[in-house]
Formats: C-alpha cells, sequence, structure tokens
C-alpha cells in the first residue's frame, strides 16, 4: 500500500463543481480504485461536502459492515489532493508517516546495524548458526522498511516471520540447554570504547533529533497525576471539555482544553492504558524538569528515556560481568547500545526500556528469590506483558523448591501493593480498581489495530484473511507454555531462565494483536543472553571451569 502524498494525485479532465463529481473523481484516483475493488460494488456509498475555508471538497467511502473504507479530498479543479484508504483512514502510523526522527535515516540506522554485527558476529565463520541468529534479530529492519512506507499489511507478515524465527531459536536453547560455541570476540577495551562512543551518540540523536509521541507523553501525565494524589487512571485529558485553550491545528483540530482540574492541558485520552509503576518511573524527570501541561519538547520525558536506556545498558553488563567476568560485561552492554532498535525506542521516546530494565536486573538478581519477586512485580506493573513470565521467574531455578515459591510469591505481592498504593488508598477503592481493569486490561483485550495478522479480518476486503481464530488458539497456547515451562525443565541453567523468557515475550508479541518494533526492546536482552552469551550462562557448549563457576551457583548447583 503507497503512503498517501501529494505527487500521487491524480489530475482530472474535469472541475469538481458539484458533489457528484468530486465523488466521481476520488473513485476513479488509482488508489482508492485499487482498494475499493475489494469490495462488492453494491455496498460502495460515498459522501461529499465543500470546506469553504480549504477549498476542497471532503470525500469519505463506505462499504457495508466493513464501514468506512476511504477518505480524502478533492480540489475543485478537479485534482485530488488527498486519499487515504484501509487502515490509512484511522491510523495515521499506516501512512508512512513513521516515528523516530533521525534513526529513521538508512544512514544512521544502517551504521547500528553494521556495529551491531561487527562487534558480535562470528567472523571467522560467516555461515554459523550465531551469525544466523543476530541477522535475525536485525531483520526487523525490514519490516520498519515497510511499515515507514505506508506497506502495512506486509510489515506485519515481515515481522511475525522474524519473531516465529526467534520464538523457535530461543525455546529450543530453553529446552535444551544447547547453545552456539563462544565465538571470537574484540577486545575488551575496543568494546568499551564503542559503547562509550555509541552512548554519547544515542544521548545526541534523543536531546536533540528526536520527539516524543503519545506513549511518552502519557508516562509524564500520570506522573504528575499521582504526584497531586490522584490515580492516573480516568484522569487523562480529554478533549472537547467544553472550554478550549489553544488554537486549531493543520487538520483543524484543537488539541489544547481546560481539564476538571482547572488547567489547560493537551489532550491524551488513551494515555492511561499501562500499570502503575510505568508512571512512577517518570516522577523523578518531572520533579527535575516539570511539566508545562503541554505536549511541548517534554524535557522529563527525554531524562526518562535517557535514564532507563542507560539502566538497561548498565545491568546487561552487570550480569555480563557476574557471568562471564569484564569481556561478557562488555559484550552485553555493546549489544544494547549498538542494537538499532533500542535508539528506535530511545529516539521515540516511549517507555519500552523500562519494563526490560527492570527484567535485566532482576536477571542479575537471579539466585535471590526475593530480587526476583521483587523486579518481577515492578516490570509486571509497567507493563503487563512481564506477567507472561512471572510463573517461569517464580520457580527458578528448581521447581520443586516450595521455600522459593512461597519467598517470590510474597515479595512480588508485596511490592504490588505498594504499586497500587494510590489506587488502595483512593477514597472509593474498588471503584479505582474497576476504572483501572478497564482502562489496562479491557482495552488491551479490545483492542483494534491493522499492525498485526490478527485483525485484518475487520476491514472485510477481498485478499485479507480473517485469522482471528488462531490468534485466539495461540493465545491459550501462549498460557499453557508460560504455565508448562515453570514446571519443565524441573531445574533449570541460567541459559534456560534467559532463553525461556525471552521465548516467552516473542511469543506474547507473536499474538499481539497492535504489534510495534518498539516491542523488540522486550526480549532482545534475554535474546541476547540465549544467543551470544550461551556458554558463559551454563550452557552445554561448557566455558572453562572458572568462568563457569558463577553460572553453576546461581543455577541452584553449589
Amino acid at each position: 500500500m503507497a503512503a498517501p502524498c501529494a505527487s500521487a494525485a491524480q489530475a482530472s479532465e474535469r472541475p469538481a463543481a458539484t458533489a457528484g463529481a468530486a465523488k466521481a473523481i476520488f473513485l476513479e484516483h488509482p488508489k482508492v480504485a485499487d482498494w475499493t475493488e475489494r469490495y462488492p460494488t453494491r455496498t460502495i456509498v460515498a459522501t461529499a461536502f465543500f470546506d469553504r475555508k480549504r477549498g476542497t471538497w471532503q470525500v469519505s467511502v463506505f462499504a457495508g459492515e466493513a464501514g468506512q473504507i476511504a477518505q480524502g479530498r478533492v480540489h475543485r479543479l478537479g485534482r485530488v489532493v488527498e486519499a487515504l484508504v484501509g487502515p490509512e483512514v484511522a491510523w495515521p502510523l499506516a501512512r508512512g508517516t513513521g516515528i523516530g526522527g533521525l534513526i529513521n535515516r538508512p544512514l544512521v540506522w544502517l551504521s547500528f546495524c553494521l556495529f551491531f554485527l561487527i562487534g558480535l558476529a562470528d567472523l571467522r565463520r560467516p555461515l554459523s548458526v550465531r551469525n544466523a541468529d543476530l541477522l535475525a534479530v536485525l531483520s526487523f529492519s525490514v519490516y520498519l522498511l515497510l511499515f515507514n512506507a505506508g506497506h502495512v499489511f506486509a510489515s506485519a507478515v515481515a515481522a511475525a516471520v522474524s519473531l516465529a524465527y526467534l520464538i523457535a531459536r530461543c525455546a529450543w536453547i530453553g529446552w535444551t540447554n544447547r547453545t552456539s560455541p563462544r565465538a571470537p570476540a574484540l577486545p575488551v577495551w575496543l568494546l568499551v570504547a564503542a559503547t562509550v562512543l555509541l552512548v554519547g551518540f544515542r544521548v545526541g540523536l534523543n536531546t536533540e533529533r528526536s520527539d516524543v509521541i503519545d506513549v511518552g507523553y502519557a508516562g509524564v501525565i500520570g506522573a504528575d497525576r499521582l504526584r497531586d494524589g490522584e490515580t492516573p487512571y480516568g484522569n487523562f485529558p480529554v478533549r472537547d471539555t467544553g472550554t478550549r485553550c489553544g488554537p486549531e491545528n493543520e487538520t483543524g483540530e484543537i488539541a489544547d482544553w481546560i481539564q476538571k482540574n482547572g488547567r489547560c492541558e493537551t489532550a491524551n485520552p488513551l494515555g492511561d492504558t499501562y500499570g502503575p509503576v510505568n508512571y512512577d518511573a517518570y516522577l523523578p524527570g518531572l520533579w527535575v524538569f516539570g511539566w508545562s501541561g503541554k505536549w511541548d519538547n517534554l524535557p522529563a520525558v527525554h531524562f526518562t528515556t535517557l535514564l532507563f536506556d542507560l539502566l538497561a545498558l548498565l545491568g546487561l553488563a552487570a550480569v555480563g560481568y557476574r557471568f562471564g567476568g569484564a569481556q561478557l560485561a562488555a559484550v552485553l552492554a555493546f549489544a544494547w547500545a549498538a542494537n538499532p532498535f533500542t535508539q528506535y525506542v530511545s529516539s521515540s521516546n516511549t517507555n519500552d526500556a523500562i519494563m526490560p530494565a527492570f527484567l535485566i536486573w532482576g536477571f542479575w538478581a537471579a539466585s535471590s528469590h526475593s530480587g526476583r519477586g521483587a523486579l518481577t512485580a515492578l516490570a509486571a506493573w509497567t507493563k503487563l506483558a512481564a506477567l507472561v513470565v512471572a510463573p517461569l521467574w517464580a520457580t527458578y531455578p528448581n521447581a520443586r523448591n516450595v521455600r522459593a515459591l512461597t519467598v517470590f510469591g510474597a515479595v512480588f505481592s508485596a511490592v504490588s501493593v505498594v504499586c497500587f498504593l494510590p489506587l488502595i488508598l483512593d477514597a472509593q477503592p474498588i471503584d479505582a480498581f474497576r476504572v483501572f481493569y478497564e482502562r489496562t486490561f479491557e482495552i488491551q483485550f479490545d483492542r483494534q489495530s491493522p499492525f498485526s495478522l490478527w485483525d485484518w479480518g475487520t476491514y472485510h476486503a477481498r485478499g485479507l484473511p480473517d485469522l482471528e481464530w488462531l490468534q485466539r488458539i495461540l493465545q491459550l497456547v501462549l498460557v499453557a507454555a508460560a504455565v508448562a515451562v515453570a514446571f519443565v525443565p524441573r531445574r533449570k541453567t541460567p541459559l534456560q531462565l534467559a532463553a525461556l523468557t525471552a521465548a516467552l515475550l516473542l511469543a506474547f508479541e507473536f499474538v499481539l494483536t497492535h504489534w510495534s518494533g518498539l516491542y523488540v526492546a522486550w526480549f532482545l536482552p534475554f535474546a541476547m543472553l540465549a544467543l551470544v552469551a550461551g556458554v558463559e550462562l551454563g550452557g552445554v557448549v561448557r566455558a572453562p571451569a572458572a568462568e563457569g563457576r558463577a553460572a553453576s551457583v546461581l543455577a541452584g548447583r553449589a
């Protein structure tokens, strides 16, 4: 699907003097005609009205139960100046606009990919499985290329292929405890120097050449509500409050409205869909930089993004040092810094590094049942996706260790209570939790999106399969797998914990209705541990005894 642009507009030989002429011209536009051919002609209905301010006809096309299937503008002289079809109508991201700013430029993106491969690949064996795994991690670049070009359905297929490969690889490693041989590593000093340079470049990209999308903006709004002593859920700024306090944008929409707290704020009505810890994470940035109430540069969001990006990198370095010394610490820190998708998160200023940062440090504390419980809870109540690994982490390293399960459960519960104190202390706590469930779990369950394989049936278009039935089956399989891997294998090495964590997060993403390349950061740390550091984590390709001792201790063998 081509992105709409002025260069694609077709000039008509006749002016659009009437609504009927405007509709005819719009329906004849090649892009619109190509999409409407997917529907029976008898179901297609078009409407048009003249927008005097713009001097164009606003045309909408409907097709039976599919609803609106196309929308655009036709100049009174007969030229189509905008044509949106299918998912482009409701989803600006489907129009090829992209997010992330400068990171999307081919030179910048490919430079990250090249650094990632040179620093981690087995250059002596180009056809090794390790190199194939690294290419699979980078293969999400194909998805992003298609996504940024507006080819929504093709990009979803590309992402599904990459996810499926990595699910299979990580699940196999987790089940067998077998891993690829250690590859020759670059000198520690060189990896450290490259990481420092990359971190500096990443900070520059974030502070100078990035934007804050609605996800990051939601973080500072929620933090503001918590600072004021109220629950974020149901209290986000909305539109059409009755009193506007800002100008219209280029599309005629008004973003700034007086809210019920009496302040002028930029609306973000669907931002309260994350766990409470997500909003807690933005409090330090809010305390330092404040918030104007508007969707402006939002320095508090940039601060939070950079903070958790650094915490994730340092966490991987700590994990690497614990299991394999300075060499592995340098390798894992470099893997985070050089991966283009972690920078994609940073350049988009989303919250997608917060949850994995908590899980990385939880892995570092894997030998502590209370440490795992606390950090799993923080991760889960940041993004609900982390709940899928909770059974696995609760039973590590030995599923028959009742004491470990008890300690994990007690600490997980205690930390959860602290996380939900704003709701517990609300004047009407039962109602507060009801709103929380509706704004988080329920919205996610009912969410529609064209950015995966599963929701295409809503378009009722020929050539697009309705795979919702398969999604439901796979979701049930995921739930069963999340429970099963908690007990099988009964005893797990750190490698198996990392690989199965990656496999579960990958599988969770695979069955999501709404998927984004930003979510690569969720599983990336554990995929790197499984695919790159497997020897040091207790895989069957053994490291020297001195290096393997730490892994044995954390596996419960000491």
